[in-house]
């Protein structure tokens, strides 16, 4: 989506799309691929995407917050919870699904977590939105909708119930 704002978007709608897009890429497999979601906005969509993909799998968490190669800068929110991934990795298919796509440093925490768990056979990423503006070469296969802002904006997921987007200003000193 181009020259789109927040206010017009159906965070519904972008998940129905992400669905689609899943179907259409795994076809029959998508039974047997595993969701995994990272906390806390991605474990949102993830945990809708799950009930309507009705996979059979329980549905993955991971908090990637001791992952992070900027842990020492940003500092650790005081409600880590630990991850939670209920089924062996080795092998198999991991949906891993976040809210935003900024910088690529949260999913590459994420893959470093998950490759911990064992040796996934495939990883396809799913955001909800590409901020595209990556620092790491990290790339969706599974878009909800894409568009840049500002360097001092920042998008944020709200919920859990209802899901909105919103922009907030963020501290460009800080990184994200």
């Amino acid at each position: 989506m181009e020259d789109t704002t927040l206010e017009q978007i159906n965070v519904d709608e972008l998940i129905n799309n992400m669905q689609q897009q899943l179907r259409e890429q795994l076809g029959e497999r998508l039974n047997s691929a595993k969701i995994v979601g990272i906390h806390t906005g991605g474990t949102w969509i993830a945990e809708q995407i799950h009930r309507q993909l009705d996979n059979p799998h329980p549905l993955g968490e991971l908090n990637i917050s001791f992952y992070r190669d900027d842990f020492t800068q940003i500092g650790l929110h005081p409600q880590v919870a630990p991850s939670n991934l209920p089924y062996e990795v080795d092998g198999e298919t991991i949906i891993l699904i976040d809210d935003v796509l900024f910088t690529g440093r949260t999913i590459r925490a994420a893959l470093n977590e998950i490759f911990d768990y064992g040796r996934p056979a495939r990883v396809i990423l799913a955001v909800l939105v590409d901020r595209k503006a990556h620092e790491l070469p990290i790339q969706a296969d599974i878009t909800g909708t894409s568009f840049q802002l500002q360097p001092h904006e920042q998008i944020k997921l709200d919920g859990p119930k209802p899901l909105q987007l919103f922009i907030e200003e963020r501290d460009i000193r800080k990184p994200n």
